[in-house]
């Protein structure tokens, strides 16, 4: 099967799995920037990766325009989106169902039922040093913002000592939906 890996990473942990997937799959890796140039419909599935920002995908919607094409053409696709909250937050359930929702919304509605599609969230970290300027400020004055909050529960405390420096939680093991989907 032939496929792509197209994404969008801005510190670095979207890319990191979208070369663990290609070395896992041996299968084209783009960024972004360089795969709006190119025909998709030359691969049988394609991957788009993006990253988590103020609960949606970032580029998302230049891979959702995509859909009616790929899907009437036979073609599997996958999203993969990478965020700093643990695999296990609760809160992530409801993004990761707007976002089906809205992949939903592009399928033709033959296809609904069928497995064209597989969804899958890859907890990555944070990176302040290679945050761009609007992310660093956002996330700068989020924390201060829960810092600053008198009525701090656990959940809060968890997250102001999470998201106060640099960390990496990103594994290789997140990736086996993707290659169980495509295999």
């Amino acid at each position: 099967m032939k496929t792509i890996i197209v994404y969008s990473s801005q510190t670095g942990f979207t890319e990191k799995y979208a070369k663990w997937i290609s070395e896992a799959l041996e299968c084209d890796l783009m960024p972004l920037k360089k795969a709006k140039k190119i025909d998709l419909l030359t691969y049988d599935s394609v991957i788009y990766g993006g990253w988590f920002c103020a609960g949606s995908v970032n580029n998302l919607k230049w891979f959702l325009d995509k859909i009616p094409t790929l899907v009437k053409n036979n073609k599997k696709f996958v999203i993969y989106a990478v965020g700093g909250s643990p695999i296990e937050n609760p809160e992530l359930s409801v993004t990761l169902n707007n976002i089906a929702k809205s992949i939903n919304e592009k399928l033709p509605e033959n296809t609904l039922n069928k497995s064209v599609y597989k969804l899958v969230y890859c907890p990555g970290g944070f990176n302040y040093d290679k945050m761009n300027f609007a992310s660093k400020l956002m996330m700068k004055m989020f924390l201060s913002m829960l810092k600053a909050n008198k009525e701090k529960t656990s959940k809060d405390m968890e997250m102001i000592n999470m998201i106060s420096s640099n960390y990496d939680i990103s594994h290789k093991k997140y990736i086996e939906p993707i290659l169980n989907f495509l295999k």
